[in-house]
């Protein structure tokens, strides 16, 4: 009997009884699917759903093939669903379907699933996919009576499909269903965005040109909005917020302004349903002709199209559609009568079922606010992502540094290894520090840069461009400031800095907490202080992911893609990768389920000699199937006598004569490359944020002119928990901390490691405490 307590389950499914009806999933209605990740969740559904003992259907050609039937209702098997994660589309197909609109073509539907005994369909798609789905459940009893007069089905086959369950997973790169953070499919769009984004400013900046580039989003604003912070723009128009009346004269003074100070680039994002208050739309050639016109700058448009929906899916797509997948399952597992159709989502990093027709009611919303002017309305509908991700932008784009200066000098240091993100975090921290009237102070080569005094003023300028550019442009060091302190205390003294923002990883952390408790014997160390996490290990305290993360997994795992391809054209080859992160197996982990890894060795799981053994085992019996590959990945220090060598030696001594090996260390350059959309965004928000609260805790610090700062919470790291960013005083997450192992003592993604092991066709028992409860949409806006 399989027994499985997966996301807070511990239920035998057997006891469901909902497990012996089939499942079968259905890929969006439209002739567009969402290019990316869609796979992921096909592969996450059925493999999790073979594994609950169900039977798992596809259904090829969305809605069309469940109306014709016939050969487009397939049994899925566990090898159909293999090498699928890194292909973009879907490859079950998709098509329009007129037909499913009418009563006639969902009753055709219908009978042909009764007639296979399905009871439960999963969805993945659009907003009109998902309706559809709905009223196709809706309309299910009345259905049936009708396919039973008909004489298309008997009483009985009725009685046995009495109910159709209904979950749904959204498939959309425009972002654009409320209730979820990202659909699957945006961050992968934004890395094609950003890319070309990349491209273009090079020769931009080269020619002194102003670019205007149109990106996807018809009634939502959000790729539009992500790659203008992504790339530093001057303005973004966006369908939920129409430029201010006289807008023309403000974008031509603004790209005059920063020509004046000396940027060689402007860039405008456009999305395609942008337009003005009256409702006309803002095109990218109007705006072409503007700039020419009124300020004869060198002028180009791009219009991105359809190069947003190609290529590969990202890491973060390929995980999100898994977690997705398998929620899905557990949803229709759970399902019963009385059971809302649901949506499964993502809030901050965790999993929420919403019930799917408040989400397609406030999607809607979002559309009538739009018509009936309701911007500001129109935006808070949107969801507070969106919310923050606006505000970001107007504080960085739309306000210039004011006359009044504050007095108040901010330095900002990068402390530890360099990742990617950290340029995006210092330049969001210098401009918004500089719009607060503060002198913002570069710190170079992190705390031995504070104690040698190797201090400088940044201006507006120094910073341009700064969120494409990968490693540190201030420089960064492991050093500590602990045998520094008499040093770091005169400097600060003789710069006048009054707060510090702390970019790094693990050594950030410590070095912060050194400070702090310093204090009692340096004065000049009584400053308000913020810690932002920044690392590709991802392991600081207090933070459920660390700047630069996002873009070393993507490296790993395009590599991964290559090797696979490799080993998929060799046949009986399995590959034994090393990743980085320290005592911390996040980027082994993640990797692992991006990549469909059939293993991967961390120091937080402990694993024997047993272990190993079962590893091989499970591949030898792999080979024997028409997936003749292996992919294992290792934590650099994940036990400190298997290694990467022993464990070459020990697989392909086993393996002799079944499969050969091959290893790889991947080093550095899982450090290097410009920084991924999410990391730049992450670091934009972060830096911001950091340098919004040292100015409100210096006003709490100030007495008669003089800053002093004492108390725990006048020194924080700004960490991401579940659903929202916190402050966390430094001194309060030394209890969550294990120094020695320089890791977090609980990590939240060790919870979604079964999936992995799930996926991979391991036949485990699961205990987790993560639930998916049922939400409700407009509760869950009040979060993050």
């Amino acid at each position: 009997m399989i027994r499985c307590s997966l996301l807070g389950l511990d239920h035998s499914y057997r006891s469901y009884g909902a497990w012996r009806r089939p499942l079968t999933f259905c890929i969006r209605s439209s002739a567009s699917p969402c290019p990316f990740g869609m796979n992921a969740a096909v592969r996450a559904t059925v493999r999790v759903g073979l594994y609950t003992g169900a039977s798992v259907y596809f259904v090829h050609e969305g809605y069309q093939g469940l109306v014709d039937g016939g050969d487009n209702i397939k049994l899925a098997t566990w090898e159909s669903v293999s090498m699928m994660l890194q292909l973009g589309g879907t490859v079950i197909g998709s098509a329009r379907c007129k037909d499913f609109q009418t009563r006639e073509g969902r009753m055709k539907a219908a009978g042909n699933l009764v007639k296979l005994g399905i009871t439960n369909l999963c969805v993945i798609g659009g907003d009109g996919s998902l309706t559809g789905a709905n009223q196709f459940r809706t309309d299910w009893s009345e259905l049936l009576v009708d396919l039973v007069k008909a004489g298309k089905i008997s009483k009985d086959e009725a009685s046995k499909s009495s109910h159709l369950n209904i979950v749904g997973m959204v498939g959309s790169i425009d972002n654009d269903f409320c209730g979820t953070d990202m659909t699957i499919g945006t961050d992968s769009a934004l890395h094609r965005i950003i890319e070309v984004v990349d491209a273009i400013t090079t020769t931009a900046q080269s020619h002194q040109r102003t670019f205007i580039l149109e990106v996807m989003g018809r009634h939502c604003g959000y790729l539009a909005l992500v790659t203008a912070l992504s790339c530093g723009a001057d303005w973004v128009f966006i369908p939920e917020m129409p430029p201010d009346e006289g807008w023309e004269e403000h974008l031509c003074r603004r790209l005059a302004d920063q020509r004046g100070r000396g940027c060689r680039l402007n860039v405008i994002i456009v999305a395609e349903g942008a337009m003005t208050r009256a409702g006309k739309p803002i095109t990218s050639d109007q705006l072409k002709q503007l700039v020419t016109d009124r300020l004869g700058f060198d002028t180009r448009t791009t219009v991105l199209g359809h190069v947003q929906r190609g290529g590969t899916p990202s890491a973060f797509d390929r995980i999100l559609g898994s977690r997705m997948g398998v929620e899905a399952v557990m949803a229709l597992l759970e399902a019963t009568p009385e059971t809302p159709a649901c949506v499964v989502s993502l809030s901050g990093n965790q999993a929420v079922r919403l019930p799917l027709m408040e989400c397609v009611q406030v999607t809607k919303d979002v559309t009538a606010a739009m018509a009936e002017g309701r911007f500001e309305d129109a935006i808070k509908l949107r969801g507070k992502s969106f919310e923050n991700n606006w505000n970001t932008y107007k504080l960085l784009a739309h306000i210039n540094p004011p006359d009044v200066k504050s007095n108040i000098n901010v330095a900002v240091m990068n402390i530890g290894a360099p990742c990617a993100g950290m340029n995006s975090a210092v330049r969001s921290a210098v401009r918004i520090g500089m719009i607060q009237g503060h002198t913002m102070l570069a710190v170079h080569d992190g705390f031995d840069g504070l104690a040698h005094g190797n201090i400088e003023p940044l201006s507006w300028t120094n910073v341009s461009g700064w969120t494409g550019k990968g490693g540190s442009m201030l420089g960064t060091k492991r050093t500590l400031p602990g045998k520094m302190l008499e040093e770091i205390s005169l400097n600060i003294n003789k710069f006048n800095i009054n707060a510090m923002v702390i970019i790094g990883g693990f050594e950030a952390f410590v070095g912060g907490l050194e400070l702090v408790q310093a204090r009692e014997k340096y004065e000049e160390l009584c400053i308000p202080m913020v810690v932002i996490p920044a690392t590709v290990s991802n392991n600081v305290p207090g933070s459920d992911f660390s700047i630069g993360a996002d873009t070393a997994l993507n490296t790993i795992v395009a590599t991964c893609d290559r090797i696979k391809q490799s080993a998929a054209g060799t046949k009986r080859r399995v590959f034994i990768i090393e990743t980085m992160g320290g005592y911390c197996g996040y980027l082994a982990t993640m990797a692992g389920m991006a990549s469909g890894a059939d293993a991967a060795y961390i120091y937080e799981e402990k694993f024997n000699i047993k272990d190993l053994e079962l590893n091989v085992e499970h591949l030898v019996q792999k080979m024997k199937t028409t997936v003749k590959r292996g992919l294992i990945l290792r934590n650099e220090n994940s036990n400190a006598h298997y290694t990467t060598d022993f464990i070459f030696n020990l697989y392909s001594e086993e393996g002799k004569g079944v499969f050969d090996c091959r290893k790889n260390v991947l080093g550095h350059m899982q450090q290097g490359g410009t920084p991924t959309p999410f990391d730049r965004n992450f670091g934009t928000k972060m830096g911001a944020k950091s340098v919004l609260w040292l100015t409100e805790k210096l006003k709490t610090c100030t007495r008669h002119g003089r800053i002093y700062a004492n108390t725990p919470d006048s020194a924080c790291l700004l960490g991401m928990r579940k659903r929202a960013l916190y402050f966390q005083p430094l001194a309060e997450l030394k209890e969550e901390t294990d120094f020695e192992h320089r890791i977090p003592k609980t990590q939240w993604w060790l919870k979604i490691r079964p999936i992995m092991k799930i996926l991979a066709k391991y036949n485990i028992e699961l205990d987790t405490s993560e639930h998916a409860n049922m939400e409700h949409v407009i509760k869950k806006m009040g979060h993050l």
